[in-house]
This record gives structure tokens, C-alpha cells and sequence, in this order.
């Protein structure tokens, strides 16, 4: 339940963002396919916050990547390293495919290059989980032990990303700059 209600208010925060009314008013649009808009939708949610990440990842500088606001939290860098592993691990179960653990990237790579490498890596390996029919994703897949959709795992991989997102939203604040989802849109040619 907790879950819905984040991805109903991450779909209502999203719809608000410049770069989301832009995206809305291009004329050339997919339509949904038939028999897969429960799938095409929690895509459209993590693509967009997807891509926010990636830019956050590419605009820290290098130097920041070791940045954390308190003792007790993930630096930059880390944070990325997490959202990479667990896109990892929850889109392996949208798959039913078996990936390594949640926190490998995150324990194995500190360079911004390679963080930045790893969660794009990451992302391409979601698209293939993302490519999946409602039908497909109605199967069961185990995600922390437990019995879930294949659904549920992509849902929770664009709720887990929106939350992290906000975690990288604050760093990036405290540290002067402007995250990604409140950079103006790009004038339209």
C-alpha cells in the first residue's frame, strides 16, 4: 500500500515538472499498446526519473561524488551505486533472472566514470524488464523473499529510483546547483 500511494504521488509530483508537460505536448507520442498500459505507464514513471538520475550522475562534478550532508547517510557517489545495484536486482526479478547482490556496485565502484558506466548499464538492462507485457508481468517472481508480480518489481524499481532521486535533488541543492527536474526544458525547434 505504502508503495501505490508513493507511485500515485511520484505520477502527480512528475506531472507538475516542466520537462513532463513538454513530453506530454509532443504531438508525436506512442499511444499505448493494446493490453499493455499497466506496463507502458510504470515505464513512462521510470524512464523519466531514470533520467533525471543519469543527469544528476553526469552533472556532480567528480570531486562531490565523495559528498554526503551528514555522517550517517550515502555520499553522492554511493547513492548512485545503490540506485545502479537495485535496478539491477529488482529488474533481474521482473525477469526472473538471478543478479547479484543489491549493494555490489555500490561496494565496488568509486569513480564517478564508473558509477555513471555501471548505472547506465543498469538502465539499458531495465529496458529489456520494461519491454515486457502486462501479461508477462503477471507472473511470479521472489523480490526480497517474497512472492511478487513481475509487475511489482518494476513499480518498486520506479518508486525506489523516485525516492533516491529526491535524496540526490537534496545534494545537489546544498551543494548550489540545479538537479535536473527543475532545469528549464529545452525550447521546442
Amino acid at each position: 500500500m505504502k508503495s501505490l500511494v508513493t507511485l500515485v504521488t511520484l505520477v502527480a509530483l512528475l506531472s507538475a515538472t516542466p520537462a513532463f508537460a513538454q513530453m506530454n505536448a509532443t504531438p508525436a507520442r506512442p499511444a499505448t499498446p493494446a493490453g499493455n498500459s499497466a506496463v507502458s505507464t510504470t515505464k513512462m514513471l521510470w524512464s523519466q526519473i531514470t533520467g533525471y538520475i543519469v543527469k544528476s550522475a553526469e552533472q556532480m562534478p567528480e570531486a562531490d561524488y565523495s559528498f554526503r550532508p551528514v555522517a550517517s547517510v550515502r555520499t553522492f557517489g554511493q547513492m548512485i551505486g545503490h540506485v545502479a545495484g537495485a535496478q539491477n536486482l529488482m529488474c533481474g526479478a521482473a525477469l526472473g533472472e538471478k543478479t547479484g547482490n543489491e549493494d555490489d556496485i555500490e561496494k565496488s565502484k568509486t569513480t564517478k566514470a564508473d558509477l555513471v558506466a555501471a548505472l547506465k548499464a543498469s538502465t539499458e538492462y531495465c529496458k529489456r524488464a520494461y519491454a515486457q507485457s502486462d501479461a508477462a508481468t503477471a507472473a511470479t517472481t521472489k523480490l526480497f523473499g517474497q512472492d511478487q508480480t513481475r509487475l511489482f518489481a518494476l513499480a518498486l524499481n520506479a518508486t525506489h529510483n523516485a525516492e533516491h532521486y529526491g535524496n540526490l535533488v537534496t545534494y545537489m541543492r546544498i551543494k548550489g546547483m540545479v538537479p535536473p527536474s527543475s532545469q528549464p526544458a529545452p525550447a521546442p525547434r
